[in-house]
């Protein structure tokens, strides 16, 4: 059971990192911050984010950087994209090329900071 609360836990710091991701694009380019208008923009992004979190078997990996933690960013932004175009928004290059970094910087930067506590926190316990 602890697995699988662990992976839930970190799908929702995830979850969250898209909306701060949302949150913070709206802001820079004063698109307002209306709860409708920020779900707007993250939504795509979160569904996406979920699908490729499911896809990568969670329970497992959810902290491994290559090849699930890359392959949620990259499902992540690409799904995400599609799924904006499909509901009516734009996807602009320059919005593309934020969206891919920053992302990649939030998802990435997670498994790399919980990979790393994870593995501290097993050598304590088996010491």
């Amino acid at each position: 059971m602890m697995k699988h609360s662990r992976w839930l836990g970190f799908l929702l710091i995830d979850l969250a990192l898209v909306l701060i991701f949302a949150v913070s694009g709206r802001q820079q380019h004063e698109h307002g911050l209306s709860v409708l208008g920020i779900l707007q923009t993250a939504a795509p992004f979160m569904a996406a984010l979920v699908i490729a979190t499911l896809i990568t078997v969670p329970v497992e990996t959810h902290s491994r950087l290559w090849p699930q933690g890359v392959l949620v960013w990259i499902l992540t932004v690409g799904m995400g994209m599609a799924l904006r175009v499909w509901t009516g928004a734009t996807a602009e290059v320059p919005f593309i090329v934020v969206a891919t970094l920053v992302l990649g910087l939030f998802l990435m930067g997670r498994r790399l900071i919980t990979g790393r506590i994870l593995r501290r926190s097993m050598r304590h316990t088996s010491a």
